[in-house]
């Protein structure tokens, strides 16, 4: 019992208290006012303006550009103004400076969060998105910060309030946080995990495997084409890849061991809960020894009933660049008393744990810097860094001429590596619509523009 009582003391008082439920929180905001919170470089994101006449009001600077990630709070809470409730409605100011505004009555001021957010990435995120439906996830590979996360359609979190009804009315499902909760097909970025499978279980054959692409494949009544017919001719693995030829990885997926696969996807998180404080939906793979082989080659290039959320596979990305190594995603770097004096605490990077070997994660690198070098993402080359990554053209109804675009990969070079995943709802191609949203993200980090 002594020992339980530490235990939720030191870990689960903290999640208690947050707990939207728990009364208590009331009390704090009535002896508090609500802290700050601040970019990691110390840039303003939210704060609270006390007017004179007592009415707080919760003020956002950037306006929508941050709405899900940092949130709401005054009508319920979300995103890091829920993660990080229990900070902003506490006081670290002076004891002096406490003691004096309790004589008062007046309420001291809470203490300010620190993210891991950039501002430069989260407005290029924001801004190359534009008016369209989707979702940018970007972490710091060898850190897990999370350096930008956005989700359109987007709203003020200083409305919230007022348009409540329309918010949560709209078909278009705005308050969803579609980095995190938006479950979506994968399409051809779902080949990386195809082609881990087939270099694991054929690994030494992978330099000589030749198929030769003629727009399509066929088994049965069923048939699986290139985007567009595309006939891409003899390819070896490297180039079928960075081609992306449907035909190619169908006809592999359709000889891979469905329980290899299956482990596969369980270690690379599948159908697994994810280390993350922000609630998510999990992605979903779906595929039995005794499904088709329709269905088996629908799997293998990211139809079939596989689903992902875009954070999942920016998770992955980031592995892979990161030698195999997972980073846990960090939102929070600190937290300070309100005039910075005082670093009330610190929040340390985390590693996850490898979700793949070394050789293994050199291996899909060198294929994920082929589909830029010479393929599908070649509008990503550039002299001031090198990028690598997967293009995704993902159908999501029976009209095959609706698509999402993805892409999903990482961008190195003098500063910090990064992974990027990028998804526009019902755009189309990834390589046309996806890619340029990346562009825009590695450009903003590495030229500024």
């Amino acid at each position: 019992m002594i020992g339980y009582l530490v235990y939720f003391q030191v870990v689960e008082s903290r999640d208690t208290i947050n707990n939207p439920y728990n009364a208590r929180m009331d009390t704090f905001e009535q002896r508090v006012l609500r802290g700050s919170i601040l970019a990691a470089d110390g840039q303003l994101l939210a704060y609270t303006r006390l007017e004179e006449d007592g009415k707080e009001t919760r003020i956002y600077p950037f306006g929508c550009t941050f709405s899900h990630v940092l949130g709401y709070s005054g009508y319920g809470r979300t995103g890091i103004e829920e993660l990080g409730n229990f900070q902003l409605v506490t006081s670290n100011a002076y004891f002096i400076e406490k003691f004096i505004n309790e004589l008062k009555e007046q309420k001291n001021i809470g203490d300010t969060l620190v993210t891991t957010l950039d501002v430069d990435l989260q407005t290029a995120a924001h801004d190359a998105l534009g008016e369209q439906k989707g979702a940018v996830v970007v972490l710091e590979t060898s850190t897990g910060n999370v350096r930008a996360l956005v989700s359109k359609p987007d709203y003020n979190p200083e409305e919230v309030a007022l348009k409540w009804s329309e918010l949560t009315g709209s078909d278009d499902s705005i308050l969803l946080n579609r980095a995190l909760q938006g479950l979506y097909p994968p399409g051809s970025i779902f080949k990386t995990i195809t082609l881990s499978a087939y270099l694991q279980e054929h690994p030494f054959e992978a330099e000589n495997y030749t198929f030769t692409c003629e727009g399509k494949v066929s088994v049965g009544n069923s048939s699986i084409s290139c985007y567009h017919g595309s006939r891409h001719g003899e390819l070896d693995l490297k180039r079928a890849f960075a081609k992306s030829c449907n035909s190619a990885f169908a006809d592999m997926g359709r000889r891979l061991d469905v329980d290899a696969l299956d482990r596969l996807a369980e270690q690379f998180l599948f159908d697994s809960e994810l280390p993350l404080a922000f609630p998510y939906s999990k992605s979903s793979f779906r595929l039995k020894e005794s499904d088709s082989e329709a269905i088996r080659m629908m799997t293998a290039i990211g139809q079939g009933d596989t689903l992902v959320t875009p954070m999942h596979m920016a998770m992955l990305m980031a592995a892979t660049a990161n030698d195999g190594v997972l980073m846990i995603p960090r939102f929070l770097d600190r937290t300070e008393s309100y005039t910075g004096a005082v670093v009330v605490e610190r929040y340390p990077t985390e590693e996850y744990g490898a979700l793949m070997t070394l050789q293994e994660a050199e291996t899909v690198q060198e294929y994920l810097r082929a589909v830029v070098e010479e393929g599908t993402a070649s509008a990503l080359q550039s002299d001031q860094y090198t990028a690598a990554g997967k293009t995704g053209t993902a159908e999501y109804s029976s009209d095959k001429q609706k698509s999402h675009a993805w892409f999903a990969g990482y961008v190195s070079g003098e500063k910090p590596e990064l992974a990027v995943c990028v998804i526009v709802e019902g755009a189309g191609s990834g390589s046309e619509y996806a890619v340029p949203v990346a562009r825009r993200i590695f450009d903003a980090y590495y030229t500024g523009e």
